[in-house]
């Protein structure tokens, strides 16, 4: 048996690539079932579903629904082993040192990769990150992705356990180099050159892109599984119906058939990635953070409202698509249609997915998602009024956080809330937010951004104002 450990026993590893290695296992061929995942933390989270989890065999259903509202259930059997979370992370250090995993895999969110937007290990911003390093130092367990995957490597390295295959499959741009850009910049600064160079010459990093909404559970998923199946699963989950993964085909250890089960296993994955990224990943969170200020708590309702929806709608339009698809540049996808797949999608109310889960991260995912289709706007010396809009929603969302009015938990890894909290209280908000270089790189203080900005604002600021949800809040705080 050939395994795959994964890192982050979250619901989108187990509503997307534990799937497709599920499906492969359904076709009964020897080389089909020759693949199963091992899975564990890096942290003592989600400790009631790994519990459940273990309790189980690893097995769990999952609910799919479709942008009509059919449902269906599958018990997902894919996860042979559930690792147990333990401090010095030794269960999880010898199922990588084991020779019969082939690829460790990991999805810790887009923040979990502490990058800034040179790519480089952003030391001085991650107390989390720098007690890693010292812990891995004083030969402990490291419970960033890196701190982890370093003492998971030099166990294989030095049991002889051969080469491994280190798969991302987060949101993030060119995931593959960029996590690999992390780990040997981590390795760096330990000054473990023996690691460094069996890393160089026995692991490959492809980079992948991934995609299928994957709400949080909520206590009526398992009712539903319960009702249509009569397994009272406390690991049950659901996601939409839609699911996509690329992949680059570039395993150095072996891999499972994926394009047997519709995997893409391509040569470059830059396109899909790119159209994903920007299309998808920043119009969710358009939608999310005017949501929240137009008072909505689900995805569906402000993909149903005409003016969020028109918003999002003009960003990818205006200015997403044209520097996706240039004369010099042709995208291989049809981005018109791919734009009207997602806001469908993301209209399904039976996902019933939180403004909460989408909105969170932002300092990560503005100069991740959304930067560099200003950046790209501006090299081309042309207007970015539509995708302006994006950030100036997030900014009246973190004052709206900063005052206390946000009806629902923050969470945002990359966030200094200090630094936040200075933004909103600076005599002039969006010079200070347009001046983050944790948002904005080397973009950080522009004057066309700042311009930009402003103008956003006020047209934000406008659609609140006007919004028939506030405006009646409004008015009844008045009486």
């Amino acid at each position: 048996m050939n395994f795959i450990l994964h890192l982050g026993l979250g619901s989108f590893h187990r509503a997307h690539q534990a799937v497709y290695v599920h499906q492969l296992r359904q076709q009964g061929t020897a080389d089909s079932r020759d693949w199963a995942i091992a899975a564990g933390n890096l942290r003592p989270d989600m400790a009631d579903t790994i519990a459940a989890l273990q309790a189980q065999g690893g097995r769990y259903t999952l609910e799919t629904v479709t942008p009509q509202g059919e449902r269906s259930y599958t018990v997902i059997e894919s996860i042979q082993r559930v690792i147990p979370y333990q401090d010095d992370l030794a269960p999880l250090i010898a199922a990588g040192a084991d020779p019969a995993t082939r690829i460790i895999s990991f999805t810790v969110t887009e923040a979990g990769y502490y990058l800034n937007a040179q790519n480089q290990l952003d030391w001085p911003t991650f107390a989390d990150l720098r007690a890693d390093l010292e812990a891995v130092r004083a030969g402990q367990a490291g419970h960033t992705v890196y701190g982890g995957l370093v003492r998971i490597l030099r166990a294989r390295m030095l049991a002889g356990a051969g080469p491994v295959t280190l798969m991302n499959c987060d949101n993030l741009r060119h995931n593959g180099d960029r996590s690999r850009g992390g780990l040997l910049q981590f390795i760096d600064a330990l000054g473990d050159g023996a690691l460094k160079a069996w890393v160089l010459a026995h692991t490959t990093s492809p980079n992948a892109m991934v995609d299928r909404i994957t709400p949080r559970p909520t206590p009526d998923v398992a009712e539903r599984v319960k009702a249509a199946t009569g397994w009272d699963d406390k690991a049950a989950l659901m996601g939409e119906s839609f699911i996509q993964w690329v992949i680059e085909d570039d395993f150095i250890a072996g891999r499972p058939a994926w394009e047997k089960v519709g995997v893409e296993m391509v040569q470059s994955v830059q396109a899909h990635e790119e159209a994903k990224i920007r299309l998808l990943n920043a119009t969710h969170s358009c939608i999310a953070w005017a949501g929240t200020l137009a008072g909505y708590l689900y995805i569906h309702e402000g993909t149903h409202d005409a003016a969020i929806r028109q918003m999002a709608y003009d960003y990818v339009t205006d200015d997403a698509i044209p520097v996706l698809h240039t004369p010099e540049q042709p995208c291989p996808i049809d981005l018109e249609a791919y734009r009207d797949v997602v806001l469908d999608r993301f209209g399904n109310p039976a996902i019933a997915d939180t403004n909460q889960r989408v909105a969170m991260d932002a300092f990560s995912k503005i100069p991740g998602m959304i930067a560099p289709t200003i950046r790209d706007k501006l090299a081309r010396q042309a207007s970015f009024d539509s995708v302006a809009l994006l950030p100036a929603l997030f900014l009246a969302y973190l004052q709206r956080w900063h005052a206390g009015q946000i009806p629902y938990t923050y969470q945002d890894q990359a966030m200094d809330p200090a630094a936040a909290h200075a933004i909103c209280e600076a005599a002039d908000p969006v010079a200070a937010f347009a001046a983050d270089k944790v948002l904005w790189g080397e973009l950080a203080g522009d004057a066309r951004l700042v311009l930009a900005l402003r103008t956003a604002s006020v047209q934000v600021a406008d659609f609140v104002a006007r919004h028939p949800r506030t405006a009646a809040r409004g008015s009844a705080a008045a009486q």
